[in-house]
């Protein structure tokens, strides 16, 4: 349990800040030598701070279905087809590398000078349109990769586009919806199949603990990222990541 507290923070944090939720994860169970307790943890930590996205943008949420705004629901889908066709074709590849803690410090790296470059973009003022919504999807998917930032590459990816910041980050995490929501529904699938007691007993009592831990972190980070945001900051985080990439590789 103390074990899955940790990973439920750093989840929290690591999924709205741009240094990678995957990347810290998978390196944080590496070090904690932690084995998954039956159903994939990382998912139902995924769930938990997909529950503070709902929560911080419910206005939002609650104005796009009352006004049945089917336009922006569309470029939400359009933007989840990349990382649906990777997810599908490409499991097993991506499996392995989130045992590859070599592959996870380059990954790093990369995020870390991809949030570099942002401090030499100007800031736009526009919406998401269907294309923009593709090419963020194409962003997303390969934020797949654990080292590569999802809310790093999604955000970096809009504001070179030339949307707006705010409109960016909202974006940027309304899309993660879908996937994340897919992903956990699968995994939920597979746990129906399982009777062994055992399974549930280990298993469902820790999902639930962390994911309402990586819930309440993650609020608090997408508020302080919003900031980070608004006062062009966001490039900040890049030296972290670099240095983070550094340290994984010379630990690994």
């Amino acid at each position: 349990m103390f074990d899955v507290a940790l990973l439920s923070i750093l989840q929290g944090i690591a999924e709205f800040l741009p240094i990678s939720s995957s990347g810290h994860l998978a390196l944080g169970k590496l070090l904690l030598g932690m084995k998954e307790p039956g159903i994939r943890l990382d998912i139902f930590l995924h769930v938990g701070t997909l529950l503070s996205i709902c929560v911080f943008y419910f206005s939002i949420i609650f104005k796009i279905l009352r006004r049945r705004d089917w336009s922006y629901v569309l470029k939400i889908v359009i933007s989840a087809v990349p990382a649906g066709l990777v997810g599908v074709f490409f499991k097993d590849q991506l499996e392995e590398l989130f045992s590859d803690p070599m592959a996870i410090g380059l990954a790093l790296m990369v995020t870390g000078v991809i949030l570099i470059l942002t401090k030499f973009m100007r800031n736009g003022h526009f919406s998401v349109n269907y294309f923009t919504a593709f090419v963020i999807g194409l962003a997303q998917a390969i934020a797949i990769l654990p080292g590569i930032s999802r809310s790093g590459m999604t955000i970096s990816t809009a504001k070179l586009c030339n949307v707006d910041p705010e409109k960016s980050a909202e974006f940027s995490f309304l899309m993660s919806v879908p996937p994340i929501a897919g992903a956990a529904l699968l995994e939920i699938l597979k746990a129906m199949k399982n009777t062994s007691p055992s399974f549930v007993e280990q298993s469902w009592p820790l999902v639930i603990f962390g994911g309402i831990i990586a819930a309440a972190v993650g609020y608090f980070a997408l508020k302080f990222l919003l900031k980070s945001l608004k006062s062009d900051k966001f490039w900040m985080f890049g030296p972290y990541c670099i240095l983070a990439g550094i340290a994984t590789l010379v630990l690994s």
